[in-house]
């Protein structure tokens, strides 16, 4: 089994892009759920490296904080 937590980490050290496991790991959610929220243009901002999806950290700690980066939630949209 993947120990998705010591990766995570390991890449908030090495680099700030996340697979999908392993931003899933880190915003206690499921891959699957993740995938999801993705496919209906929900929750937090990813980028394609290729045919691969990584989150950038800072863009899934704003995204836990309830907002996009560079937007406030008192910016007048509801989620």
């Amino acid at each position: 089994m993947t120990d998705y937590n010591t990766r995570a980490m390991e890449a908030r050290k090495g680099s700030p892009f996340l697979s999908t496991q392993q931003a899933a790991f880190y915003l206690s959610l499921s891959a699957r759920t993740l995938e999801k929220m993705r496919f209906n243009g929900k929750g937090p901002r990813y980028r394609k490296h290729g045919r691969y999806v990584r989150y950038h950290i800072d863009d899934l700690d704003a995204w836990s904080e309830g907002r996009e980066p560079g937007r406030h939630s008192d910016d007048g949209e509801r989620s």
